[in-house]
């Protein structure tokens, strides 16, 4: 893999910037290029690890913030902010670099996908985080990986060796994280939770194979921003319209964070899968785990032993898949 971080070199001519694996004077200092391109091979190590990590945070960061908001306001109401928010704080991106060359319309076609998948998805995930159990419907969604090598296989793509394995665990764990259900608990209609959770770990996926079919043509943010303005004009605008975009003074605060770390966690996951996708995909996916162990802490959050051992399944399942896909 060719390093193409610039490295300051001192010779006869004085210092000057160059780009490793270019410069033919490297050729007669072998052991110091060595050293320079193991240090360049461990400080990308470090930024894809970094990058998952700060995804896997601030997504399921985010997960909390909307489980409690959707309490406080309707869950499509919650989606119709963030939303908005994700245009405002993509669209000075997008609109600086213009309309990428090439843009065609089978890639209008595509971000219409994605955008379907994302606000169907979302909307969905919101809805089951209001009436379930964070550590329970998190690493359902969070299945969404494995969803999305089902639409990759129907579309004729062949997956790894073992990804087979991996899916049957995700379906297992999923069986186990819907069991022993506590339907006295005011609020806490697991059922329809975990039904929500499915849903949108499908239709997540759906936009995440869309999102990988547009990745190697347009930039991120020229993925980011039609999916999330075609969603503003389809939920937000006809909810502020009706009226039913309502907001309250204790929710803001919840939304806004939502908003902003669903965008600032695809920005870390992109920076990071730049370095190494393969380490930031199976880090960035434990998402779920981070939301579960917060929210048993803040929450108090309590799951039958049946469920703990659903929700580990699915986690291991998620690692093991993203990791065989990637």
């Amino acid at each position: 893999m060719l390093c193409l971080r610039a490295l300051l070199h001192r010779d006869q001519d004085g210092p000057s910037l160059v780009l490793d694996g270019v410069r033919q004077s490297d050729a007669r200092r072998p052991a110091s290029r060595t050293a320079a391109c193991g240090a360049c091979d461990r400080l990308t190590a470090v930024i894809a690890i970094l990058g998952g990590l700060a995804a896997a945070v601030m997504w399921g960061s985010s997960a909390l913030c909307t489980s409690r908001s959707t309490r406080m306001i309707a869950p499509v109401a919650v989606l119709g902010w963030v939303l908005l928010i994700g245009v405002v704080i993509s669209a000075p991106f997008a609109l600086s670099t213009g309309v990428p060359e090439g843009f065609d319309r089978e890639h209008a076609a595509w971000l219409l996908v994605v955008a379907v998948g994302n606000t169907a998805g979302l909307l969905c995930a919101y809805s089951s985080l209001r009436f379930g159990k964070v550590g329970v419907v998190a690493p359902i969604i969070s299945a969404q990986g494995a969803a999305a090598a089902m639409f990759a296989l129907l579309a004729g793509e062949q997956l790894a060796a073992g990804a087979g394995i991996a899916i049957a665990a995700i379906v297992v764990g999923v069986v186990l994280a819907g069991m022993a259900r506590s339907s006295d608990e005011e609020g806490r209609r697991e059922g329809l939770a975990v039904t929500f959770a499915l849903v949108a770990a499908g239709f997540i996926g759906l936009g995440l194979y869309a999102m990988g079919r547009l990745g190697e043509d347009l930039p991120v943010a020229w993925i980011v921003f039609p999916s999330r303005l075609i969603g503003m004009l389809v939920l937000t605008l006809p909810l502020a319209l009706v009226g039913r975009l309502r907001m309250t003074r204790a929710a803001l605060p919840l939304v806004v964070a939502s908003g902003v770390l669903e965008v600032l966690g695809l920005v870390a996951f992109n920076l990071g899968a730049r370095e190494g996708i393969a380490i930031t995909a199976v880090i960035s996916s434990q998402f779920a785990a981070f939301a579960a162990v917060t929210a048993y802490f803040l929450f108090r959050e309590r799951l039958a032993w049946v469920q703990v051992t659903g929700v580990v399944v699915i986690a291991l399942g998620v690692a093991v898949l993203t990791g065989l896909q990637v």
